[in-house]
This record gives structure tokens, sequence and C-alpha cells, in this order.
């Protein structure tokens, strides 16, 4: 039988099975061996691609490409009856055109965030049923993580190693600060911790550090904290973030029978978001597909925007040469946005230079054009958006679908205040995280130094945490005690009596320690939840929380917490405190919302990467605000912005909205800015514009007598005297609780309570068909009844 005809005939049956998807997209499936760029513009389906490739790997390993085979006429009649849809006969299909299947355990699939790999793994799960539990689906550093509970002994740890938050790391350096002498106003901690979290990412010790310093006072003085840092962190069994990478790719170089034991266990690597990666993750993929070469990226270089943590772009923009014989396919079919949006997104995209060219396009609709409203100011930029927001809820009855995006949190503001006075609900993405919460932070170091006795840094937090009599200076002295003797805080407290500088405190140290002995047992011998449950009590911080301001909200707060602790308890073979803390610590702020209550999400543009909404609303469009005056001087640094712009034009899928403002307050002062270039990037074609600040100017103009004045006085002033002259003849209207009102709207409702704020009143309304509302009289345009 002709070697050719089998071929074709398997090859239309594996494009049948794989019918759901486009070309490009099945051509990334069928392409497993070897290195593989695959370039996924926004909105095309990545994960999708993600999760067939796997799937491809584990039932038909390399059948697409594969020549070596003569089938039977049998085969070539199946083939073709299953290429024509006349049978579906999936498992006769894998049996007889799988060549080199890949088992699931030899796959690692990497992604930026617990959320995406959790996604990922339930996707997985729906197609490949139980051989999707045995994929490696995870998150850079939950990979990590798991590598070093094995192997981190080599490097000198314990295998029961803490993990400091970002929060941990800036007290361990305050703390470290103080060592040395040096002032907080000196040496800002967070500037500290960048400087050491970019010295780890190109992978430069305490030591190189210094030797590169040279006269520089200031690199030599974060140098010397940097390895003061690093020691602390040993002596408490600790690792930050940038440890985990880091550790992992030294166990990899120093140790080349470990690297080869996971190159052997990972054949084939994917990792998503590639453009995204730093130096050390680059080494990480590189070090591990480094004998077997078996190594699929994806992502996107016109959407890296994360430099400012180290993102390299030249990670995906040399991967070509960086993996000799590399293939590359360019996802460019867009499954998200209409082609307006899309076409905009590549009118301003084209102007970068360092990228690798695609062009974004959808089969869909052409939709409407991109709408761009010029404001007399920020009050009247967040006033169309407002508007614009509730004449979309009146449409569809859903305030999700929008999304109003800022380059600076701090352009939030005018907006916050008058989606209040509208009455309209909304979410900051990106607020304070659930385990920052400080009740949520007391419990969980209680939790820890439990689980770890080396954790200085827990242990300070909470050792008079409710107050025990175990001062600061005790603090030091305990410290002081366990560093010069290399034992635990918890040794010293044992042996309190042995040690004079603590005489007067023996008593409720021993306490201490004798609560703290009862509770490390029990947590071996109880469910988590109990556990829990036990600790505060027999520590007294949940009878302290209910002496605080806010004590309910604090209390369920924690009772959260415990939430959290059960669905671990449900998911993990074999749940442990040490395993649901590793858990806690790997939570990311991408992890934290999932967007389920019906409100308008704010966010800054980078928050909003790898999200869509129907309407977006992109504020700010000024030069100098977006892009910000910042990168005026770079062109690198002005492309990134002109990505950040590409990202924010891209979430839209229906409405995409751009706002900018003649002149606007910021951090206190007026601005008068000209229009963002990025907008005028944008075709004129693909434009509808609304100048209102023209629109006002001409008003004013033809209102006013004196052209001399106008022209002197400023456009807010005139505005201000114009609304003064408005106001002047009406009556302010005043309602009282129990009085029926109309709203554009709400509908119907009744006042429940007025409450008198300045010149206007909040007004407190039961409506009928959306429930309770507070909203600002003076903009509720209600109708009484």
């Amino acid at each position: 039988m002709e070697t050719n005809s089998y071929n074709s005939a398997k090859q239309a049956a594996l494009k049948k099975y794989f019918s759901r998807m486009n070309e490009m997209q099945q051509e990334a499936v069928f392409t497993v061996n070897g290195p593989v760029l695959v370039l996924a513009g926004a909105g095309s389906g990545k994960t999708t691609v993600i999760v067939n490739r796997i799937a491809n790997l584990i039932n038909f390993g390399n059948a697409y490409f594969d020549t070596s085979r003569e089938g039977s006429s049998d085969d070539i009649a199946f083939f073709r009856d299953y290429a024509e849809g006349k049978t579906d006969d999936f498992d006769t299909l894998r049996d007889t055109v799988a060549v080199d299947p890949v088992r699931p355990w030899n796959i690692l699939a990497i992604t930026f965030t617990n959320k995406a790999a959790g996604e990922l793994k339930e996707r997985l799960s729906a197609m490949l049923g139980e051989e999707a539990l045995n994929i490696h689906a995870s998150t850079f550093h939950s990979a990590c993580v798991r590598i070093l509970r094995s192997e981190i002994e080599a490097l000198g740890y314990g295998k029961d190693f803490t993990i400091y938050d970002s929060d941990d790391s800036q007290r361990m350096i305050k703390n470290v600060m103080g060592e040395l002498d040096v002032s907080e106003k000196q040496l800002a901690p967070k500037a500290v911790l960048s400087e050491i979290s970019f010295a780890k990412d190109k992978m430069i010790t305490p030591a190189e550090m210094r030797a590169d310093a040279g006269q520089d006072y200031r690199k030599k003085m974060i140098s010397k904290l940097y390895a003061l840092y690093q020691e602390r962190m040993r002596a408490a069994n600790a690792l930050d973030f940038d440890d985990i990478l880091v550790f992992t790719v030294e166990l990899f170089e120093q140790f080349p029978e470990v690297l080869e034991k996971y190159r052997n266990r990972f054949r084939y690597i994917m990792v998503d978001e590639y453009q995204d990666t730093n130096h050390v993750q680059f080494k990480l993929v590189s070090l591990l597909s480094g004998g077997h070469r078996n190594l699929c990226v994806v992502g996107d270089d016109d959407q890296s925007i994360y430099k400012f943590r180290g993102a390299n772009i030249e990670n995906i923009l040399g991967f070509e040469e960086q993996f000799e014989g590399a293939k590359v396919i360019r996802l460019e079919q867009n499954y998200r946005s209409t082609q307006t949006i899309l076409n905009a997104a590549n009118s301003v995209i084209s102007h970068n230079n360092s990228r690798k060219p695609k062009t974004l396009w959808t089969s869909g609709e052409q939709g409407d054009k991109v709408y761009w409203y010029k404001a007399v100011d920020e009050t009247d930029e967040a006033k169309f958006v407002a508007d614009t927001i509730l004449a979309s809820y009146k449409e569809t009855g859903k305030y999700s679908a929008n999304a109003v995006l800022y380059r600076m949190n701090a352009q939030s503001n005018s907006i916050e205040r008058m989606l209040v006075k509208c009455g309209i609900p909304y979410r900051v993405y990106g607020g304070m995280r659930f385990y920052d919460r400080k009740e949520i932070k007391d419990v969980t170091s209680y939790l820890s130094f439990i689980n770890n006795h080396n954790d200085m840094l827990r242990f300070r937090r909470i050792i008079n945490e409710p107050k025990r009599g175990i001062g600061d200076s005790t603090l030091a002295v305990i410290e002081d005690i366990s560093r010069d003797l290399k034992i635990s805080p918890f040794e010293v407290m044992k042996n309190c009596e042995e040690y004079a500088p603590l005489s007067k405190k023996v008593t409720a140290l021993k306490n201490a320690y004798q609560m703290f002995e009862m509770l490390t047992e029990k947590s071996e011998e109880l469910p988590l939840d109990e556990f829990l449950d036990l600790l505060l009590d027999k520590t007294g911080y949940l009878d302290s929380l209910k002496t605080l301001e806010n004590a309910d909200t604090k209390i369920e707060n924690v009772q959260e917490l415990r939430t959290s602790m059960v669905q671990y308890m449900e998911q993990a073979e074999e749940p442990t405190l040490g395993g649901f803390l590793e858990e806690v610590a790997l939570y990311t702020e991408a992890d934290r919302d999932d967007g389920s209550d019906d409100k308008v999400t704010l966010m800054t543009i980078h928050s909003a990467k790898g999200l869509e909404y129907d309407n977006i609303f992109v504020i700010g469009m000024d030069d100098g605000i977006f892009p910000s005056s910042r990168c005026f001087d770079s062109e690198d640094d002005m492309e990134e912005e002109r990505r950040l712009a590409y990202v924010a034009i891209t979430r839209a899928k229906k409405r995409l909205y751009l706002t900018n403002a003649r002149q606007r307050m910021l951090f206190g002062q007026t601005q008068h800015n000209v229009t963002s270039r990025f907008m005028k990037e944008i075709g004129s074609e693909l434009v509808e514009k609304h100048d209102n600040a023209a629109a006002l100017k001409q008003q004013l103009e033809a209102a006013d007598k004196s052209v001399t004045e106008v022209r002197s006085a400023t456009l807010q002033q005139q505005l201000a005297r114009t609304k003064k002259a408005a106001a002047a003849p009406k009556e302010a209207i005043t309602y009282t609780p129990g009085e029926k009102v109309s709203h554009s709207i709400f509908g119907e409702g009744v006042i429940v309570s007025v409450k008198p704020m300045a010149n206007d009143s909040m007004l407190e309304i039961a409506f009928d068909k959306v429930g309770t509302k507070k909203i600002m009289a003076n903009y509720a345009k209600l109708k009484k009844l």
C-alpha cells in the first residue's frame, strides 16, 4: 500500500479530530519535537493550543508528521471514514496512528499564575480524564519549589524551608538595616529589596555586587545588606520568591546528576507567556530542555510589558538564535475583538521596530468605531465614563461588562468619586490581598513558626501578639542567643533559665514555649481545620480580635482562612501544614479575584493583561500620562509603553472608549497635556471623535459678550461661572425617607434614608428591581412619584 495515501488519510483524520482549531493552531499542536516558538497574538486562543498540544502528545505523539509507517487498506478506509464524520471511534484512531506517545508525567507545562495553571488542569482533565492528573502543570515557582523540596539539602538548606512573601522580605531587610545601622531615610527598604531582586535575576552574588560597586557608596552598602540578608534567610531556613528560581538554577549548574534526573523526567516542556520571562527563568528553561530540546514556548512579543519586573523581551525575540532549528508558528486569528478594535491595535503596534511582524484579524463582525472623547477636565472625563456605563447597564443589565483602565493608580480617584455619586458599583482590581491583611498575616505567622522553629521573622511578629510581656528588648536577646549558638528561638525559650539576660522573663518565656510545644504536637495529630481552631483558642488570638475596632470583619477574615484550609484539604492528596503554607506563599494577585460580582472593574493597564471585557474605557490618553513622561528619552521604554497601549486596546471585545482631557488636576497640579501620540497613531477612519472641550468653548464664546474675557479666563473658571449662573434660579430639591421616586436606569423605588453631605445629600433608595443603592442626590436625576 502506498505510504503517501496512508499519510494523507491519517493527517486528514487527525485534522478532523482537532477540527475545532484553525490551520495555524493545528500546526502548533502537531509540531511536537524540537524547539517551537508559537507567536500567539492577543485573543488568538493560546490556552486552547496548549491544552490540545498536550492532548496530542499523550494520545498521538508524533503521528501527524511521521512517515515511517505503511498502513493497510483497512487503515486508510477507517481514516477516510473518520475524516468524513462517518465514525468517531477515537480509541481505534489513537491505537492505529500513535507514534511515540508521551507519558503524562514526562510533560511539564509552566504558566505564570496559579489561576492559569488551575484553568489548564481543568481543561486537561475534561479532555484527558485521569491521565491529566499526572501532568506537571504549574507556575515557575511551584515547579521549582517541588524540585527544591527534594533536592535543596545539597545547597545546605532544610527541606522544610519557609517561603517569604514581599511583606516578610521587607521586614527582614528592615531588621538587617537595623543591624548595620542603616537609616531608612538613607536607603528605602523597598529600593534595597528591588536592587537585590534585580541582582538575583541576573544571578549576581553579594560578593560580585560588592566587587562591581567600586567606589559607589550606595552600591557598596546595598551589597553588604544583600550579604547579611542572605545570611539571615539561611539561618531562618527561608527563601524569598527570587531564591526559589535562583537556587533551582544553581542546583542544576552545580549538580549535573540532579539536572539529568529532571531532564529525563520532563522530556517535553511548554512555557506560557514566554515574553514575560526573565534571565533566571530563561536559564532554567534552557538547562531543563538542554538534552532533548523539546521546548515549546507560547507568547506575544507585542504584549511584553513587565520590564520593570525584570522581564526580558529578548528571550522571545531571540528564541530562534538561542535554540537552533526552532520552528516559528504565528497565531493571528483573533476570537475576542471586533475587526475595528483589532485594526486600531495593529495600527498602534506597527510603529514599534523591535517586534516580530504579525497582523491580528477576525472572521467576526467589523464592529463600532473607536469612541474618542476629549473632555474638559478629569471630572468631565469621569462623568462621560459614568454616563456611558449607565447607558450600557440600561441596555444589558450588567455592570461587569465594563472595565476602566488607567496608566497610574492615582487616576482612579476622579473615576471612583463619580461612580459613587452615580450609584454605580465597582471594584478596584489590585487592592489589598487577602493574605496581606494583618490578622491573616498574624495567623499564618503562627502556623509558619509552628511548622519551622527557625523562622525568627514570624516568631518576632507573633510572640507578643496578643500581649505576653515579651517585648522588643527580650526579643533582641533571644535573637542574639539564637544566632550565636545557632539554635532556634524555640530552643532558646525551652532553656531560657540558662541564659542570664533572660532571667526576668523566664515565666513568660516558659509559658510561651509550653504553648508552642503543645501546638507543634497537635499540628501533627489533628486535621488542619481543627488545628486552626485550637490555635486561635490557645494563643488567645481570637479573643484579642474581639476587642478591636471592626472586630466582626477581622474575625470573618480569619474564618475565611479556615475556608481556604478546608479547600486545600479537599484538593491535596496528603494535606500537611507545610503544604498549606506553601500554597499560601505562592498565591499571587492575579489569583485573587474571580470577577463574579456584577461590578465595574477599575485597574491599571498592567493588571488588565490576560483579561477581557465587552466595553473598555482607557482614560488619561494624554502625552505625559500615557505614554508616561518617563519614557520620552528612551526608544526602548517608548516601545514598551506602546506595547502597553496594545494590551489596553485588545482587552475590548465590543466597544473601545479612549478619553483624554484638555486639562486635568493630578497630584495637586493642573496639567495641560497634548493628546497621546498613541491616540493619533490610530487611523482616523477607525475613530468617532467627540470633542466636548471644543464644543463647550464654542458655547461659552457664543454666550459671553466679551471675547477678550473669554480668552483670558481659564476654561475651568468659565465652566464654573456658567454652572453657577445656570444653577442660580433653581431651588434645591429636598427628599425625605418614605418618598417614592423613579430613576432613569434603576426604575422605581422608595427612599430609605437621607444623609446631608456638604452641598448634597446621600440617598439610600430601595429600588424594586435592583435592590438598595446609595446615590448622591444632585447626580441622581430622580423624579418624585
